[in-house]
């Protein structure tokens, strides 16, 4: 029981997570969302969409007729 004791007294000393380890999930998180939204602004807009704008922000991706197929340019 006493063993038991010192490990819990010196990990409640210790930190629980690594700074670096919390910020790959933040930075990760940024990105999926910057690159979702980027993709989603480029795909077919939903029903009530259409008529909207694309944000000057939001690069224009053009699509190509046979991606994979033929001759690379």
């Amino acid at each position: 029981m006493d063993l038991l004791m010192q490990a819990a007294a010196q990990a409640a000393n210790e930190p629980h997570f690594p700074i670096a380890f919390t910020a790959v999930y933040v930075i990760g998180f940024i990105a999926a969302v910057t690159i979702g939204s980027i993709a989603w602004y480029n795909s077919k807009r939903p029903v009530g969409w259409e008529d909207k704008e694309r944000p000057d922000f939001i690069p224009k991706v053009e699509k190509e007729e046979t991606p994979g197929l033929g001759k690379p340019k």
